[in-house]
């Protein structure tokens, strides 16, 4: 494993939790699905977290981030209260969209989080709306938008990104590699390797880090994110990682090699930064039990939360809605 700057105590700590409270949260779905206590489908995070904490632990509460239909974990990382997430996933009435959007469209501006989308690739053009804006207004904020290697694929990511480019917009474009666009191998629809290399049409730092690695996300977002408050334009930052599980909760994966997969899986992000943390000495076993303790707290209460949360009545159903 690489080494870099040694960052504070309570920041690994953090960054170790927020990993933990992502993990822990999306294996509970997992469970609480197939007991068929959630209603519509999920797409679960776990093995990618490493990359949503390492990009919001650089960013502050005024600072936007736009998400996938894989999205409980940046909400998560930007800071939006795991028991109404849960709530939100249960479609009940106290979660984040009163329980009308479900796991795919999750939403927190008091965070920043400006929306998780089920259309692939649309979070790119509202994260370059949201950095025009910072622009118009003259703040010395940053936007992140998250999306996988099949929405490059996408009209709007070359779009988007040529905007911010053109206009040297405050965004950094998070392309979480996992290798599969549902099913589809990466290798099947480009003939490049990186993702990033399409940074150079724009005229844009493209940057390739190991996804897997919260430390390299870490340095890596923290060079984009200042280079964006120092109105120098956007940053392509690709992270090369992959999910634990199938696209959505219903996806065997039959469709990855069981060789590549073990190999990945060798390399999960959440015990690779737990036995890093330990050999370092940067935090002991007593301080890591802690935090796990407190997580599994959390998630629980997260739980009992939701379950004796009330769903919105048929009344309610064209509230909050444009007509």
């Amino acid at each position: 494993m690489e080494t870099y700057p040694l960052l504070e105590k309570e920041k690994l700590k953090e960054l170790y939790r927020k990993m933990l409270e992502i993990r822990r949260f999306e294996d509970t779905v997992f469970e609480l699905f197939g007991k068929n206590l959630i209603p519509g489908t999920i797409h679960l995070y776990a093995g990618e977290e490493a990359v949503a904490v390492g990009v919001c632990a650089n960013l502050r509460k005024d600072d936007y981030i736009t998400s996938t239909h894989r999205g409980h974990g940046h909400c998560i990382a930007k800071g939006a209260q795991l028991k109404r997430i849960m709530a939100e996933i249960f479609g009940k009435k106290t979660g984040y969209c009163k329980g009308k959007g479900g796991s795919m469209h999750i939403a927190d501006f008091s965070v920043g989080m400006l929306g998780a989308t089920a259309v692939v690739g649309a979070g790119i053009p509202i994260a370059t709306g949201a950095g025009l804006s910072i622009k118009l207004r003259g703040t010395d904020q940053a936007a992140a938008c998250f999306f996988g290697d099949g929405a490059s694929n996408q009209g709007t990511f070359h779009e988007g990104i040529n905007l911010a480019a053109t206009w040297s917009l405050p965004v950094i474009y998070v392309c979480e590699n996992n290798l599969y666009a549902m099913g589809t191998s990466q290798s099947a629809v480009m003939r490049i390797k990186d993702v990033a290399d399409r940074a150079s049409s724009y005229g844009i730092p493209g940057v390739t880090v190991d996804g897997n690695d919260v430390l390299a996300v870490y340095n890596a977002a923290n060079e984009a994110i200042k280079r964006a408050r120092a109105g120098k334009g956007p940053t392509l930052l690709e992270c090369k990682t992959y999910r634990r599980r199938g696209h959505s909760r219903f996806d065997p994966a039959t469709y990855r090699p069981e060789e590549e997969a073990e190999a990945w899986l060798k390399r999960d992000p959440l015990p690779r930064f737990r036995t890093q943390l330990l050999e370092t000495a940067a935090l002991t076993l007593e301080e890591i039990t802690r935090v796990e303790e407190a997580v599994s707290a959390a998630v629980e209460a997260a739980v009992q939360f939701a379950m004796e949360s009330p769903y919105p009545t048929p009344e309610e159903a064209l509230d909050d809605v444009y007509a």
